[in-house]
């Protein structure tokens, strides 16, 4: 009974006041438009605006109509832009560099999943320890960056990915397996195990044992996270790696996974350019990611 164009037709005349002014605006002929609005009234039985009014005047009926054209109207044009943005999204770069080593582990099937649905997208990656990546994002050489260490900048928009907690993996012979949680001080006999990566860019650096003065007595590098499980289970030193990396580990017996302080909670981000935060085939990976982690890691959150 009512049609899109009698709302638009009724916001044009509140807008412009008059008859003539609404059927310039439309581009009708002042016998369409008042044919138009007649056909109206005749519909709904019910007059809906008061005529030689300056400027004019609506019922009640009228300016029910008014209320549900100020409803209906935008969201008719958000939903016809995001239509006409579908069509021109479908083909789209997505080159990511990724700050956490253990995200392999995740990042590979959520890709997998993803490329299902967006075909047309092309993927590339690369690590983000050899170079500063969110430079590089904002600069337009990259389209998403995988980061735990965010740098608050206005040109960058942080898509919260999920929390997950830093812990501490011993061997089963240590005799830190003992111990309800780890306190900084525990570590400063013992041989750190990380990824190659400046220490100054590792959390348990940042947030766990610099803020308390401590400096492991010695340091080795391991290029993945098996690679560095081994060590650890071999008793060549300790490793601080993702709740989630370690929990197949750690119920193997291979080693022993321990909270850091009270626990050390971290948030997984994806860094994208702010002005393309809304582009539907990066929104895809987002809810992607989120559900593949979701379903598959444990001991995350969702953030």
């Amino acid at each position: 009974m009512i049609e899109i164009k009698h709302l638009r037709t009724l916001t044009v005349l509140r807008d412009t006041g008059s008859l003539t002014a609404t059927a310039n605006t439309l581009c009708l002929t002042q016998s369409a438009l008042s044919h138009q609005l007649k056909d109206l009234e005749q519909r709904l039985g019910g007059q809906l605006f008061l005529r030689k009014t300056r400027p004019v005047k609506f019922t009640a009926e009228g300016e029910v109509l008014l209320r549900l054209a100020d409803d209906l109207i935008p969201r008719i044009a958000k939903a016809e832009h995001e239509l006409a943005s579908l069509k021109e999204d479908t083909h789209g770069r997505l080159h990511m560099a990724i700050e956490c080593h253990s995200c392999f582990q995740w990042l590979m099937p959520a890709l997998k999943e993803y490329q299902i649905h967006w075909p047309s997208v092309t993927l590339d990656f690369s690590s983000g320890f050899g170079f500063e990546p969110l430079p590089a994002l904002a600069a337009g050489e990259l389209d998403l960056v995988i980061t735990s260490d965010i740098q608050p900048r206005s040109e960058i928009h942080y898509e919260p990915l999920f929390d997950f907690e830093m812990r501490l993996i011993v061997s089963p012979q240590s005799h830190l397996v003992d111990k309800d949680f780890i306190n900084p001080e525990d570590l400063q006999e013992q041989t750190m195990l990380t990824y190659p990566v400046q220490k100054s860019r590792l959390d348990v650096v940042k947030h766990f044992l610099q803020p308390a003065g401590i400096e492991p007595s010695n340091w080795k590098q391991a290029d993945n996270t098996l690679m560095l499980i081994q060590m650890v289970s071999a008793g060549l030193g300790v490793a601080a790696l993702p709740n989630w990396a370690v929990y197949d580990y750690a119920k193997q017996g291979l080693v022993v996974s321990k909270p850091l302080g009270e626990g050390l909670w971290r948030r997984l981000f994806a860094g994208v350019r702010s002005s393309e935060r809304d582009r539907h085939y990066l929104s895809a990976f987002f809810a992607t990611a989120k559900q593949q982690c979701q379903t598959h890691l444990e001991g995350i959150k969702a953030a």
